[in-house]
């Protein structure tokens, strides 16, 4: 089992806690405020730098030219799978309509 560890005490305004204890929820503490407000930004700040890592990858693949489309071949791509879908759509509401009055 590992000891808990203990985060360095902070100094706020007065008005800064006093609006942090107008929002706790019922049961709730300063102190269980914090560590949870304390894990979200750790959470948030690692899915962040995992972000960045993958667009400087991508970066990286556009300027040794790894053949990643251009935006142009995207959109055409993207018109191309929504005219599918709605060939898609229109079988169904056909076949829908057929089943009713059949």
């Amino acid at each position: 089992m590992s000891r808990s560890a203990t985060l360095p005490p902070i100094r706020v305004e007065p008005e800064t806690k006093a609006s942090l204890e107008a929002v706790l929820r019922e049961g709730e503490s300063l102190t269980q405020f914090i560590e949870a407000a304390v894990c979200r930004e750790v959470e948030f700040r690692a899915e962040q730098n995992a972000a960045i890592a993958r667009a400087r990858k991508a970066l990286r693949q556009v300027d040794k030219g790894a053949g990643l489309m251009t935006a142009d071949d995207f959109l055409a791509g993207m018109q191309q799978r929504a005219k599918a879908a709605q060939g898609r759509i229109r079988a169904a509401v056909v076949a829908k309509n057929r089943q009713a009055a059949g």
